[in-house]
C-alpha cells in the first residue's frame, strides 16, 4: 500500500501561481503512475497531469495543457504539480492518486485518467481560484 499526502493549496487570485505537493510513503516502487485529479462542486473527478515513475514521461489534460507542470523529486519521494495562470475553472479539491498499472497500458487503452484504475489516493487540497 501507498500513503499520499497532498499539501500546497490555497486560495489565489485569476492569474496567480500554486506548487501543489504530494508526498508518497510506502511501497513506492510497486506503483508506476501518479496523476493528479481535481473535483469542482457537483463535477466528477478529472484527470489533469500524470508522471510515468518508470521514466517520467508525462500526459496533461488538454485544459491545463501549457498552464500545469508535473514533475518528480525521487528522493523525496514527492510528485509536484506546478499551476500558472490559475483560472476559476481550476478551483476544486486537487487528489493525487498512484496506480500499479504500467503507463503505457494505460495510455493505449485510453485509461491514464480514469479514477477507477488507480487504487491509493491522498486526502485531497483544496484549490480556490478568485478575486
Amino acid at each position: 500500500q501507498l500513503q499520499l499526502v497532498e499539501s500546497g493549496g490555497g486560495l489565489v487570485e485569476p492569474g496567480g501561481s500554486l506548487r501543489l505537493s504530494c508526498t508518497t510513503s510506502g511501497s513506492t516502487s510497486d506503483y508506476h503512475v501518479i496523476s493528479w485529479f481535481r473535483q469542482a462542486p457537483g463535477s466528477e473527478r478529472e484527470g489533469v497531469s500524470s508522471i510515468n515513475t518508470d521514466n517520467g514521461s508525462t500526459l496533461y489534460s488538454e485544459s491545463v495543457k501549457g498552464r500545469f507542470v508535473i514533475t518528480r523529486d525521487n528522493n523525496k519521494g514527492t510528485v509536484y504539480l506546478q499551476m500558472i495562470s490559475l483560472k476559476p475553472e481550476d478551483t476544486g479539491v486537487y487528489y493525487c492518486a498512484a496506480t500499479r498499472t504500467h503507463f503505457q497500458t494505460l495510455y493505449f487503452s485510453g485509461a491514464v485518467f480514469a479514477p477507477n484504475e488507480y487504487t491509493d489516493w491522498g486526502q485531497g487540497t483544496q484549490v480556490t481560484v478568485s478575486s
